[in-house]
């Protein structure tokens, strides 16, 4: 049985099933082993982490505990109570009008940061005239509707994730910053910051970076000095602002002191880089590598609302879901009627109830033909169904993004 315990209640004995962390905030080698000695207890409290998950079946038990069902349902209630009270960011059109317009935003600016943090590589002095047209229209776009570039920052493949990630973290500023309603210098400087958040891996040795498996302790700590490097290549750039230094320079600080590079604390850090920390950490959950495989969506936001006891600002993560919404476009669910579909749109009044294309049927296990539902109306009125859940498309062998 797996079950979720206080990191004070860790014994040697007991097998880890989960650190429960994001991968890149803890220096084991693996996510699962049996605690042998003190030491390895001592080092999951130095990287921060202050729950785990045990495997009862594999080591020793406390019987006091919750189990990992119990709390994923107490998370999940939690989080649809919170949708439940927020309104989604306004847009100006549907997120089906924007996709082709998106498609084009999102292509060109993975060319551009490629080439970019190419240059970077080589020594090269960072052309802020390259970055910012690209941030004006994917906030142009993102103004028009989110969702749409959103679902397609979901893309990557692994030979140019590192570039993928940088447009897809810049793409999730802009939209954060726009859902709190910052000003638009705020909002263009932060979507710079956070295209060039990870500029200074481009220091980092090839046979690292692009390590295929989990680096050792030693590599590691050379990763983690990515961020001092993108702090001293932005600090060179001219015409860079403050803005967008302090979300490369923040990103990996935690809320409660556990981050780095100097280990800040609370409000020690800038809302700009408590922001960026938990998109960093919800694109990086939401991609596939090749040592991990990409979550859902909704899977992703539970784990970071599940974190922000400790490691984000629990604020700005519920102001996130209501940006993102939780079920953002793109995200595969279950309906009560047996159909599965994927989300196409937020709708502004409700979170839980979003427009969905149901394209196949549980109960004959074939494709019908697609059709738009409002899961806010009524039966008669284009809806009259509801979420139960959402599905991972990989167990149904669908690709949600080829509905849009």
């Amino acid at each position: 049985m797996i079950k979720c315990i206080d990191i004070s209640e860790l014994r040697v004995g007991m097998y880890i099933h989960d650190l429960n962390c994001d991968w890149m905030s803890h220096p084991f080698l693996v996510n699962r082993f049996l605690v042998r000695k003190d030491s390895e207890i001592e080092k999951i409290v130095e990287a921060g982490i202050h729950e785990v998950y045990i495997d009862t079946n594999r080591g020793l038990d406390l019987p006091s505990a919750p189990t990992a069902g119990e709390v994923r349902e107490q998370l999940e209630s939690q989080l649809l109570e919170i949708a439940s009270q927020h309104r989604a960011v306004e847009r100006k059109v549907e997120a089906a009008q924007e996709f082709g317009r998106a498609q084009l935003i999102h292509n060109e600016a993975n060319l551009i940061v490629r080439g970019i943090l190419q240059d970077a590589r080589m020594g090269k002095q960072v052309e802020l005239e390259l970055v910012e047209p690209q941030v004006e229209r994917l906030t142009e776009s993102i103004l028009r509707n989110g969702g749409a570039l959103l679902s397609l920052c979901r893309i990557k493949d692994k030979d140019n994730y590192t570039f993928q990630h940088s447009v897809s973290v810049g793409a999730l500023m802009v939209s954060f910053c726009n859902g709190l309603n910052m000003s638009k210098e705020i909002i263009h400087h932060a979507g710079i910051g956070g295209m060039l958040h990870d500029i200074g891996k481009m220091r980092v040795p090839d046979e690292i970076l692009n390590k295929p498996g989990k680096l050792t302790e030693q590599e590691f700590q050379v990763m983690k000095c990515h961020v001092v490097e993108s702090q001293q290549i932005l600090n060179n750039t001219k015409g860079i602002s403050e803005t967008a230094i302090l979300v490369a320079g923040q990103h990996h600080e935690r809320h409660d002191g556990s981050g780095y590079p100097a280990g800040l604390k609370g409000e020690e850090i800038s809302q700009l880089g408590q922001m960026a920390a938990i998109v960093d950490v919800y694109d990086a959950l939401t991609s596939t590598r090749c040592y991990h495989k990409a979550m859902p969506p909704t899977d992703a936001l539970r784990k970071i609302y599940e974190w922000s006891k400790f490691h984000f600002n629990p604020q700005l993560v519920q102001s996130f879901m209501r940006v993102i919404g939780i079920y953002p476009i793109g995200t595969l669910v279950r309906l009560e009627s047996g159909r599965l579909g994927v989300v196409v749109e937020q709708n502004e009044n409700n979170l839980v109830s979003p427009k969905v294309k149901v394209i196949f049927s549980t109960k004959s296990n074939a494709h019908i033909p697609p059709e738009i539902v409002d899961l806010s109306r009524g039966m008669g009125a284009g809806g009259g169904d509801k979420i139960v859940k959402h599905e991972t498309p990989e167990k149904w062998k669908i690709d949600p993004l080829r509905f849009l």
